[in-house]
C-alpha cells in the first residue's frame, strides 16, 4: 500500500472489508499480508482504487507443487 498516494476514497474498504478499513474519515488501516482466502477481494480492491495506491505482490509459482529434493 502506498499511503502517500491514498486519498481516502475507501473503495478498498468497500470491496475488501476484511483487509482494508477506514479509521475516521481519512486514515486507512490495512492488513499488509492478507491470506489467500481474501486474494480475490484484494485484487478487486486494487483494480478499483482511483489513484492505484494498492500494490499487490504476486509470487510466481505460488500455487505450483513443491518438489522434494532427492535424498
Amino acid at each position: 500500500m502506498d499511503l502517500s498516494r491514498c486519498e481516502g476514497y475507501a473503495q478498498c474498504a468497500f470491496l475488501a472489508p476484511d483487509a482494508f478499513r477506514m479509521h475516521g474519515e481519512e486514515a486507512l488501516m490495512y492488513d499488509p499480508s492478507p491470506d489467500d482466502a481474501r486474494r480475490d477481494q484484494v485484487l478487486r480492491a486494487a483494480a478499483a482504487c482511483p489513484v492505484q495506491a494498492i500494490l499487490v505482490d504476486q509470487l510466481e509459482g505460488r500455487d505450483a507443487p513443491v518438489e522434494a529434493s532427492p535424498s
